[in-house]
């Protein structure tokens, strides 16, 4: 079952002249799969995740997920269907420094305000308890090192059990054992709870490692 499916995606800048990023971009990500998107700087990726995220709506071509065509919606629904399908995760972790830890992966489901609050702190524990980091959950975030932030900020893109996890350089500001482990959770995540990553990456081993590669060159798929 395909979760997200990308039909003929154009995408110009216009500033300071204009400039054609993407073209005829076309390919579908099915429930559970593990894509990493890779390419020299300037090739397209990051713009494209960013559409693929529904942050970015100037293009032409149609973008679906989870069946439904989102382009074209109005910002209230795209922000809703952020907040309840998609799961984010930046090179840099973000996170509240002066929060701890249980605090900052609550936020996402505390703004979605679908559950009551007792409820998000247990299911914030069960998210940090499943990244081993319950025993951190009342510490600041600042007080962590980098890869248990990211593994924190891995917890909170979970909370609200998004159809999608996109990373922007997920491993990016970490060491090879700190890649190792978050590649290695992202993995278990898609293998065994059916989780959908869709990741760019500069890091050639942790995208040999997924399940598929997409590679685009001056915004051109080139390989998928």
């Amino acid at each position: 079952m395909n979760i997200l499916e990308a039909k003929n995606i154009n995408k110009f800048f216009h500033q300071p002249t204009e400039f054609q990023v993407l073209k005829n971009i076309e390919f579908s990500v099915k429930k559970g799969e593990f894509l990493t998107m890779i390419g020299k700087s300037g090739s397209g990726k990051s713009t494209l995740l960013y559409i693929l995220s529904t942050m970015d709506t100037d293009y032409s071509g149609e973008l679906i997920i989870d069946n439904k065509l989102v382009t074209g919606c109005n910002k209230d629904y795209l922000a809703e269907t952020r907040n309840q399908k998609i799961g984010f995760v930046f090179q840099f972790h973000y996170l509240l420094p002066e929060f701890s830890c249980l605090h900052n992966v609550m936020i996402p489901a505390l703004k979605l305000g679908i559950l009551p609050e007792k409820e998000i702190e247990e299911k914030a524990y069960q998210k940090l308890d499943a990244l081993g980091l319950k025993d951190q959950a009342l510490k600041p975030a600042s007080k962590l090192s980098g890869g248990q932030q990211q593994r924190v900020a891995i917890a909170r893109a979970l909370i609200n059990d998004p159809l999608i996890i996109m990373g922007d350089e997920p491993t990016g500001n970490l060491d090879s054992k700190n890649t190792e482990i978050v590649f290695h959770i992202l993995q278990e995540l898609a293998k065994d709870y059916g989780q959908t990553i869709i990741a760019v990456t500069h890091d050639d081993d942790f995208a040999n490692k997924s399940d598929r590669i997409i590679e685009l060159k001056d915004g051109i798929i080139i390989r998928q």
